[in-house]
């Protein structure tokens, strides 16, 4: 018996691989966006330009800009300006200050609880500005804050893991301490400080509510470009797939379902990694997808000289990969992703019959995993459109004998409640 794909399978398997490499060539030609900012030089000299937006995850010491949006690249550092920003986006100002370097690392913490301090010239991202400043420096798994106020020097919030003498984990909070004493305001309740965490979030709430709580116009740059980072979509699908099954010892028993379209829904759940411009994000989409399908071929050694084969294969995939955005406008982009797949099978069955309709074998779908790969357009942060294709899996995994091929070509639609 000699097994070959339906030529609709094919078809779309191919239009699937042609679309996949339209995108990719597209996509080389993406880049992270110019966007309309300023930099300052050390004789203060303020420069209007447009910014490579990198949406840096660690603090930088250079950036790259251009003094009109067609004009050549050109790239300043810190040894040449004092500050520069992305206007409703980020701000960075050069600062020489005293930093502790300790490591947070478990498996790498020192004896001693008191910081080591050094004299570095750094480019602080500003959090907050008002009467009290918030800064933050990052460097791979370091994170250190700092603050100033009213003009003061700037100054690190002290904040290290150490090991005490028995070589037991503690932390020293004194940036408690630090901020009880220099940002002291009627309305802020004392729990307020012991409740502090050194996060972002929680470091800008509380200088939030100390400027507000100076009647202080301030600035909070993590809110000037609200971020969506957690998505919830529902998505309907349809499914093209096939199914092939092979045996190594009877050839009764193999037998080419051929394709068949399906229905499925999935509901998507995608968290969006806060940096790099949001082009990255993980997601994991538990999906109901089904196949059924009849066919008979002829058969030796069988009353009648025919099998009827019958397969209902229903199951739950859980896709989990990693997916990334390349924005074409400020409310379409496209994306590919990557995934890996576990099926989750409600055993379900193959059933050989003969012509009599009394049964000549059944089997019970035992499935594997694969991957999955996709390309689509998402239109204002709710719409979305995806041609997603899967690699063969392997239905009959626990039988010695059997081989199979089910493979899957998806035209994903999807809404985004959230």
């Amino acid at each position: 018996f000699l097994y070959q794909k339906p030529k609709d399978y094919i078809y779309m398997k191919k239009l699937a691989l042609l679309l996949l490499t339209t995108i990719l060539t597209i996509t080389c030609y993406s880049q992270t966006s110019y966007q309309k900012g300023y930099y300052i030089t050390n004789a203060n000299t303020k420069i209007e330009c447009f910014i490579k937006n990198q949406d840096w995850k660690n603090n930088p010491s250079s950036f790259e800009y251009s003094l009109t949006q067609d004009s050549e690249t050109k790239t300043e550092n810190i040894k040449t300006v004092k500050e520069f920003g992305i206007y409703n986006a980020s701000k960075y100002l050069k600062a020489t200050v005293a930093m502790d370097r300790s490591t947070s690392v478990v498996n790498d913490l020192k004896y001693g609880k008191n910081p080591v301090f050094n004299e570095e010239q750094l480019l602080l991202k500003v959090l907050i500005e008002g009467a009290a400043n918030l800064y933050v420096y990052q460097d791979g798994n370091l994170k250190r804050f700092f603050y100033s106020k009213e003009g003061s020097d700037i100054e690190q919030l002290v904040f290290k893991k150490y090991l005490t003498a028995d070589s037991k984990l503690a932390k020293n909070n004194h940036f408690k301490q630090q901020l009880k004493n220099a940002l002291n305001c009627e309305t802020i309740a004392l729990n307020k400080y012991e409740n502090l965490q050194y996060t972002n979030s929680s470091l800008i709430n509380f200088f939030s509510d100390y400027n507000e709580c100076k009647n202080s116009n301030f600035t909070n740059y993590e809110n000037k470009e609200k971020q969506d980072l957690f998505n919830v979509t529902i998505r309907p699908r349809i499914n093209n797939s096939s199914l092939n099954i092979e045996n190594s010892i009877s050839s009764n028993k193999a037998i080419d379902f051929g394709s068949k379209t399906g229905f499925g829904i999935g509901a998507e759940f995608e968290f969006i990694f806060p940096f790099y411009n949001n082009k990255w994000s993980l997601f994991i989409e538990p999906t109901y997808q089904s196949f059924k399908n009849e066919q008979s071929k002829d058969a030796t050694n069988v009353s009648g000289g025919k099998l009827i084969a019958n397969v209902d294969y229903t199951s739950f995939e859980i896709p989990f990969g990693l997916r990334h955005y390349f924005f074409l406008t400020n409310t379409s982009k496209i994306f590919i992703n990557a995934a890996y797949v576990i099926d989750v099978s409600s055993n379900s069955p193959i059933e050989y019959k003969r012509v009599d309709n009394s049964s000549y074998d059944a089997l019970v779908v035992k499935t594997g995993s694969n991957f999955a790969f996709g390309l689509g357009y998402k239109y204002n942060n709710k719409y979305s459109l995806e041609v997603r294709y899967q690699t063969s899996r392997d239905i009959l995994k626990d039988y010695v004998y059997y081989e199979s091929e089910y493979n899957t070509t998806s035209f994903i639609i999807g809404y985004s409640f959230f």
